[in-house]
């Protein structure tokens, strides 16, 4: 673990393939300043982070100028050094006490009507069930902790999780809350092949898993692992197709879906 946290993945050495470049289907909404700006400085002023920035999420400018935020809690340094994620990864800070209070000051000034404080995602916790209880007794409206990709990869990707811990955090948390929303995501575009991503949306149904998100992989930086390839449209439609026949309760599928995406509407329609 870096003592200098930083975003870097992979050293420029071993990013020597050149970049795809970007379809046409793929366009990301450009940000509209004084929408965004009041809440960039409300951000500043409580001296919070958001998901939307630290992980560059393509949706910022749509959730921003819409006035809503995914609060990325406990600081913004992550102890994993997923390869293809923006999140500062090292040795986190101590922990900020006040935090939850100014999350709360937040929420109440931009009048949120789905805050992600009732939409937690969260990491398996190393298979610990005493945290994922803890989680769980504060009654989230949906408990999301994503897959991200197919088993053939988690090594390569996602070296600090494995698929088993996925699969215990998933089916414990809906034991833990029967009538509660379970959520999971898979990015596409990291090497996979189509029947391995069909195989993991039928296991992810088989762990009672109620929302399911697939979206492309966009590669943050140089530094990130490479893009092996664009999923088109079609593509998209078909997986979520095939999520809804496997009876999931909702399925967001395409090029820019990320874990909150569209997460009010699934909570004012699943519930």
């Amino acid at each position: 673990m870096p003592a200098t946290p930083t975003r870097d993945r992979i050293s420029p050495e071993e990013s020597t393939a050149k970049p795809l470049r970007r379809p046409e289907w793929i366009k990301i909404s450009p940000e509209k300043e004084e929408a965004t700006k009041e809440i960039r400085k409300l951000m500043r002023k409580q001296a919070l982070h958001t998901v939307c920035e630290e992980a560059m999420c393509p949706n910022l400018g749509e959730c921003f100028g819409a006035g809503t935020a995914t609060f990325l809690m406990l600081g913004d340094v992550c102890t994993r050094s997923c390869g293809f994620c923006d999140v500062k990864h090292g040795m986190p800070k101590s922990l900020d006490w006040d935090e939850a209070e100014r999350v709360a000051q937040a929420v109440k000034s931009m009048d949120l009507k789905h805050a992600v404080s009732v939409e937690v995602l969260i990491p398996d916790f190393k298979g610990s069930v005493e945290a994922l209880k803890i989680v769980m007794d504060a009654k989230p409206d949906i408990l999301n902790h994503n897959v991200e990709s197919v088993p053939r990869l988690f090594k390569s990707i996602q070296p600090q999780s494995n698929y088993a811990k996925t699969e215990a955090v998933l089916r414990n948390a809906k034991k833990l809350m029967p009538n509660g929303l379970t959520k999971s995501g898979i990015m596409v575009g990291l090497g996979e092949e189509m029947d391995e991503i069909k195989e993991v949306i039928r296991d992810l149904r088989r762990w009672n898993v109620d929302i399911l998100t697939i979206g492309q992989y966009l590669q943050p930086s140089r530094k990130h692992l490479p893009i092996s390839r664009y999923y088109t449209l079609e593509e998209f439609a078909e997986l979520e197709e095939f999520g809804l026949e496997l009876g999931f309760r909702w399925v967001e599928s395409g090029p820019l879906v990320r874990s909150s995406y569209h997460a009010a509407e699934q909570v004012r329609g699943l519930r």
